[in-house]
């Protein structure tokens, strides 16, 4: 039962509620945990807020963010391909505060993926082409 499907869309934040619409054609037939697709769309949010307000944020509103997803009966990967400039999320994850003692309004997103995800990477794969990374397991 794998699936995948793509999406091209503007770095515009207020484009969030059209990605989650798209996303919800992978979960068809729908995943029997409601957990493990929340953490799913969480992880999902999470990676394309980041994308758009720090990976993008001295980019074009134009700029494009290319998404898929891919789903096997045993997990959802999902790959955000942004430009901009490189980045250690290893590191990041290390200077962050746990999540129970960041009190910050902002900061945390990385946290939330970490958790939720089984796995979670970011890694160049072309010349100005970065891939955010995200696998659950169900």
């Amino acid at each position: 039962m794998d699936k995948q499907i793509s999406l091209k869309i503007t770095t515009d934040i207020t484009n969030l509620p059209d990605v989650l619409s798209w996303f919800e054609q992978i979960n068809q037939p729908p995943i029997a945990r409601q957990e493990i697709w929340w953490k799913c769309q969480t992880i999902l949010i999470e990676g394309f807020t980041n994308i758009v307000e720090h990976a993008h944020k001295t980019l074009s509103e134009e700029t494009p963010i290319n998404i898929e997803a891919f789903r096997s009966d045993k997990f959802i990967e999902i790959r955000i391909f942004s430009q901009g400039e490189p980045f250690n999320i290893e590191q990041k994850l290390q200077e962050i505060a746990e999540f129970e003692e960041n009190h910050q309004e902002r900061g945390r997103g990385l946290k939330i993926m970490s958790i939720l995800a089984d796995k979670l990477s970011y890694e160049q794969v072309s010349e100005n082409c970065y891939c955010l990374f995200m696998s659950k397991t169900y």
